[in-house]
Parts: C-alpha cells; structure tokens; sequence
C-alpha cells in the first residue's frame, strides 16, 4: 500500500457518471463500467462479511446483470408497462485505501436514491466501490450497496440502485 492516491475528483467525477447511467435507465453502459469479473452486491445484515455464504439481496455477477438488463428491457417484460424513473445523490466521497501495483481502490461514499416505478421509494445507505484504476481509466470491481434499512422487509426491487 503506498501513500500516493488518485485525485478524488476523478473518482467522485466517476461515481457521477455511474450514477446517471442508472437514473437514464442505461444498464447497458452502466454494465460497461464493471470488470469482467465484477460483481455488485447489497447485502442483506450491515455487517456481512461476504456474499458467498450468506444470504444477499442482491449479489449478480456480469452475466446476471446482462440477464437482468436483458429481462427488464425485454419488449414484452412487465417492467415496460411503467417506466422506472430514479434519481441519485451520492456524498462523502472518500478514498479509504489504494494499491498502487494492482491499481485497486477502495471509495466510501454516502448516497440517497429515489426510485419510482408504480409508487416511489426512497433508499440510502452507503456505496463501497473497489475500483481498478489503471491506463488512466477506471473500471469497477465491486459496488456494494449497504442500505440503511438492509435487515428490513422490502418490496420488489426492480433495478439496480
């Protein structure tokens, strides 16, 4: 681990364009910004230490999220009858760690995301990406979504937030 980090305002530019991908509903490029081996996970307990052997809301792979991108879009999937329309703000963007040889970085940040589709909901949390930063890009390795309410019931959650 060196001391030398990216500048935040690159990452915080990043985490901008992640989330207004998903308020344009454009999981195609949204999917683009992921690693070929990245994953996105919302665990279901604000502690849970991985995804494997425990219970997730979500935990999907690249080929889930194309599977999932695939079934909402699908002309004749259910999700087509009502738009989905989200807003995110995301806050308290901060570096927590960065390897400098393997070009991972470890950001924090705070978000709040309003999701319509039928009735509104409002969700918040915290976001950790695990971010390869290497020839100038960026590329996510992992987003993990920590919801406020994680451990609560939910409804459907019908797209990524």
């Amino acid at each position: 681990m060196t001391t030398q980090t990216p500048q935040i305002e690159k990452i915080t530019e990043f985490l901008y364009q992640e989330a207004d991908l998903l308020d344009q509903n454009d999981l195609g490029s949204w999917i683009d910004l992921y690693t070929d081996e990245g994953t996105y996970w919302m665990p279901v307990e604000r502690d849970q230490v991985d995804p494997l052997n425990h219970i997730s809301i979500f935990y999907d792979d690249k080929p889930m999220m194309q599977i999932r991108k695939h079934n909402l879009i699908h002309k004749r999937a259910p999700s087509k009858e009502i738009e989905i329309r989200s807003s995110h703000l995301i806050g308290n963007v901060k570096i927590k760690s960065y390897d400098e040889k393997t070009g991972l970085c470890t950001v924090t940040s705070n978000f709040q995301a309003i999701v319509y589709y039928g009735e509104q909901t409002l969700f918040a949390g915290t976001y950790q990406h695990d971010l390869l930063i290497k020839n100038g890009g960026i590329q996510i390795q992992q987003k993990k979504v920590v919801l406020i309410n994680c451990d609560a019931s939910h409804g459907t959650i019908i797209s990524y937030i």
